[in-house]
């Protein structure tokens, strides 16, 4: 049997569990005793619950959960006294906001009805709960300076000072645990941030910073990306989890992070779910990046994100190998890539990532599907991935050219311990990054490393539909202990 994890509201319970080694055609919920439904997938949410109840929740072949509903908690309107926030999009309602996340206790959720409020940065603790009504926006301004003063954080594996965030919770600290605990942000509004202009204003900001610098720093800059790599690596993003523990994100569209969304660093059980993420045209898009993180679960969201939609990461060399917080038990299910790079694992894994699972995804319009990348000085590695009954353009583990930038780690990193089984392989991506037309690709592409003891080692691909029958559809170098096991070409 699986374990059960629950989420509960006053009103409802979000239930999901691992995929299992055999798992059913449909599974059957359950609820106090009595059949309640059947479901395709791992999650199953139930609603029109009252508060206070005791319940019994089964799902056949997985197990049983008991559990009570909580009691509702108290509004806090953002709209009424003492807030007086105003939805009108041009009010700026920061101080409000802001006073409204100070005086939030443990009993008391904070409220948005419909409107539109815009805000700076925002800076929340624990046992804080935020619910956007259907037509409410969180709207983060397009200015720079409303994300002043900076915070400790980390972007791209480095630890440094950046703008604040749209939401920031927690306070980076890579030597202790979490420090801000039991936040929930949900509804059905948005959370939107300040998208492109506050992005190229943060650049070009931070570029005016250092230009006594730049010239000094000609020769790193010419190993980046582009000549904004450094200066965009101040950007904040659209929620930022510092040292936190039990969060849940759910129901909302998250929109238009100067650069990525959702970012968990030094944090463990971490849920988002049922979300729309977009980012369409912001460089450094990602949707939900878990750094040197623990427990971190999505599922049911859906993403068009400019950048990778998931992004797993956990630290640069050297910093990262020398911090050594690995990335641990993520889970991605039920989700899907409507634009954007599919879920990705690196480049900066130099803290290790380890037990990753994917199932059930439909990454079909990615532009990488599944893909493990680093670069050969970055150090650490990634072990133990699992990914089971998707369908994506490609498979890939590769070196990458990019975010190279820095000292190198003292090894390459390890890749190893994979398990690719019942997908389907298009061998045709969408170019994100180009014109967005469908171009052909090789389905599976697995290489390792060109240092004795650091190929990729010990993959299982299994049960794998490819198209047509070309040879080059299974592309292997620097690989040990590569097993093809029931490969279908159509």
């Amino acid at each position: 049997m699986s374990e059960i994890h629950l989420l509960t509201t006053p009103n409802s319970a979000t239930l999901w569990w691992e995929l299992p080694a055999q798992p059913p055609a449909l599974y059957e919920v359950w609820l106090d005793g009595r059949p309640c439904c059947t479901v395709r997938c791992t999650h199953v949410t139930l609603e029109d619950l009252v508060p206070c109840a005791d319940h019994r929740v089964q799902v056949k072949s997985v197990g049983e959960v008991r559990f009570s509903t909580p009691q509702p908690k108290r509004r806090l309107d953002v709209t009424a006294a003492p807030y007086f926030a105003v939805g009108d999009g041009k009010t700026m309602n920061r101080a409000a906001l802001q006073r409204a996340l100070d005086d939030c206790g443990p009993d008391q959720v904070i409220y948005f009805p419909a409107g539109v409020y815009l805000t700076g940065g925002l800076t929340g603790h624990g046992d804080t709960e935020i619910y956007l009504e259907e037509g409410a926006v969180l709207q983060g301004s397009g200015c720079p300076e409303d994300y002043l003063p900076r915070i400790p954080s980390r972007f791209e594996g480095i630890e440094m000072e950046c703008y604040q965030s749209l939401l920031n919770f927690g306070h980076l600290d890579h030597t202790a645990g979490p420090n801000c605990k039991r936040v929930r942000i949900h509804g059905k509004g948005t959370i939107r941030g300040g998208g492109y202009p506050l992005a190229w204003g943060t650049i070009q900001s931070e570029r005016e910073r250092l230009k006594e610098e730049w010239a000094a720093m000609a020769d790193l800059v010419r190993t980046c990306e582009n000549e904004n790599t450094i200066p965009g690596r101040v950007r904040g993003r659209l929620i930022n989890l510092s040292n936190c523990e039990d969060v849940r994100i759910s129901g909302l569209t998250l929109a238009d992070g100067a650069s990525w969304n959702v970012h968990m660093i030094y944090s463990r059980n971490i849920v988002t779910d049922h979300c729309t993420f977009r980012s369409e045209g912001i460089w450094n898009g990602d949707g939900w990046d878990p750094d040197s993180s623990e427990n971190c679960t999505l599922f049911g969201c859906t993403f068009y994100t400019q950048d990778d939609s998931v992004a797993i990461k956990s630290g640069k060399n050297p910093e990262g190998n020398r911090i050594g917080r690995p990335t641990r038990r993520v889970r991605v299910f039920d989700c899907r890539s409507a634009f954007g790079h599919g879920v990705c694992i690196g480049s900066e894994i130099s803290g290790g990532i380890e037990d990753v699972a994917v199932w059930d995804c439909d990454l079909t319009n990615s532009q990488c599907g599944l893909l493990v990348k680093g670069t050969a000085k970055r150090g650490g590695g990634v072990q133990g991935l699992t990914v089971r009954r998707c369908a994506l353009p490609r498979v890939m583990v590769c070196q990458v050219g990019y975010n190279d930038d820095g000292e190198p780690g003292p090894r390459p990193p390890v890749f190893r311990d994979f398990l690719f089984e019942e997908l389907t392989l298009t061998g045709r991506y969408q170019d994100v990054d180009g014109d967005g037309s469908i171009k052909p690709c090789a389905p599976v592409e697995l290489s390792g490393f060109d240092v004795p003891g650091y190929e990729l080692q010990n993959v299982t691909l299994r049960q794998l539909k490819l198209p047509g029958d070309d040879p080059q559809n299974i592309r292997l170098q620097h690989c040990r202990a590569v097993s093809l096991e029931q490969i279908e070409c159509t």
